[in-house]
């Protein structure tokens, strides 16, 4: 059975690049009927948070990213790594060492001078023949694999295709540290190992460390996995991703009203396709998800096609659901919905006009509260001429029956009594009742308002714009 994982360090946030990492991770999984495992690499106790584990696992949550197995911990599993150590201790592929940070920098420094690539010496590594200093007194040492000092490590990388490196650029690494913590390098492989992972797809920056990890594999006995390294994430600009490009939370494109399977899809595209299509659901993205589509060049992050994307989706979107959505985004900006339409109503109204359930709530401000037109656009806006077909407006809107069928034609006998175009008579509606002239149509927008709040707007803005209009006379 194929088993995947995705292993996030709780050292941050889940940003842009791991969700992607994950989301490829699970469709493999998903599209083989295989099984998702996930692990939290959380060895690093000085950067660990439990605050950073719980966002990572919400990020996920929302994305809808389920995991088959897990979570597991590495912290959890201390004795089985020291177990493993002791095993490549006992048959000569590992070995104590004792230098310390002062001998390794002075080690590195000397190397550099003499333009040489710094790497360990192998100063405590076992030889025939070689006499090894006497372990210093009270220095707990850190353990040391035995790197082959011939040979080469090949493996064929499904994105990145068959990569060589001689054992000789590879210097011995640590494994355990003197505080019994294995390395990130060979924590993962045992987990690997132990937990059965079949295919590890994870970002380029882990190239490097794929031939240690496959050495100390070979020197267990254990199965080496198949491994796929997705190229980076890059801005729109070519730079590296940053904060300024989009490189958030995933928690915070929540925030910010994005829908997840907007999110999703916009992931999954980034370094990935499927002919020119652009927007499809996670079904058919499991369907299509071939590792070997991925592309080898890093993908560029734009946050205008996401937005485009959620804009989409938000087209599509139960009115009931962006009401759900967009509540928490009033209720914070205190704006009450009991004093005018229905919400999920509402929502069929506006979601054409927003990219985002932020913009969605924002957009509804209007119907819930009533802001008084700006002078200066009042004046900009209406024509003098247009006051007494909108008086005249109001008052027949008092007894017309209250349906946009109803409503746009009386707008349009008024215009035509007293000779004037829709535009002369809608826009300065807009400003009187909301504040705005950018709406949807009218009609539509009072039928929700309602006839007694549609009344008392204008009652209580009309003397506003008659005092704008004769005082820019």
């Amino acid at each position: 059975m194929i088993r995947t994982r995705f292993a996030p360090s709780p050292t941050g946030y889940l940003h842009i690049g791991g969700a992607r990492t994950a989301l490829f991770s699970w469709a493999y999984a998903r599209k083989h009927g295989g099984q998702f495992v996930l692990r939290i690499e959380d060895t690093d106790q000085e950067r660990s948070t439990l605050e950073s584990e719980q966002a990572i696992l919400d990020g996920l949550s929302w994305l809808g990213i389920d995991w088959d197995e897990g979570p597991h911990y590495q912290m959890r599993r201390l004795d089985r790594y020291k177990a493993v150590a002791e095993q490549l201790l006992a048959e000569g592929k590992a070995y104590p060492c004792y230098a310390s940070k002062e001998e390794l920098e002075a080690m590195r420094e000397a190397q550099r001078a003499r333009g040489e690539k710094p790497r360990y010496d192998g100063r405590w590594r076992p030889a025939p023949g070689k006499m090894l200093p006497e372990p210093p007194a009270g220095v707990t040492p850190v353990i040391r694999f035995m790197t082959p000092l011939a040979g080469e490590v090949t493996f064929d990388d499904l994105i990145k295709g068959p990569i060589t490196v001689a054992n000789g650029e590879l210097d011995d690494l640590v494994i355990m540290r003197g505080d019994g913590i294995p390395t990130y390098n060979f924590g993962v492989v045992i987990d690997d190992w132990d937990m059965g992972i079949t295919h590890v797809i994870r970002g380029d920056d882990h190239v490097n460390n794929t031939p240690r990890q496959i050495n100390i594999l070979k020197a267990l006995g254990a199965p080496v996995p198949v491994y796929a390294h997705v190229p980076m994430i890059l801005g729109h600009d070519g730079e590296r991703l940053s904060k300024r490009h989009g490189a958030v939370s995933v928690l915070q494109y929540q925030e910010d009203g994005y829908l997840p399977e907007a999110l999703l899809n916009y992931l999954a595209r980034l370094g990935w396709g499927h002919g020119d299509a652009e927007k499809f659901s996670m079904g058919e993205f499991v369907e299509w998800f071939d590792v070997a589509n991925v592309s080898h060049s890093p993908a560029r992050f734009d946050q205008g096609k996401l937005a485009w994307l959620n804009q989409q989706y938000l087209k599509e979107a139960g009115n009931a659901r962006l009401a759900d959505l967009a509540r928490p985004f009033l209720d914070k900006q205190g704006v009450e919905t009991g004093a005018g339409p229905a919400p999920a109503d509402l929502m069929g109204l506006l979601k054409e006009r927003v990219a985002t359930v932020e913009e969605l709530a924002d957009a509804a401000h209007i119907y819930y509260r009533h802001a008084l037109p700006p002078v200066e656009e009042v004046r900009e806006k209406l024509d003098a001429a247009a006051l007494p077909a909108l008086e005249k407006l109001a008052a027949d809107l008092a007894t017309v029956a209250w349906e946009a069928p109803a409503i746009n034609q009386l707008m349009k006998d008024t215009a035509k009594t007293f000779g004037l175009k829709m535009g002369q008579i809608g826009i300065p509606l807009r400003l009187v009742l909301f504040g705005t002239a950018q709406t949807p149509s009218i009609d539509a927008v009072l039928t929700l308002l309602g006839r007694k709040r549609t009344l008392a707007r204008f009652a209580a803005a009309w003397p506003h714009v008659l005092a704008a209009i004769e005082q820019q006379a």
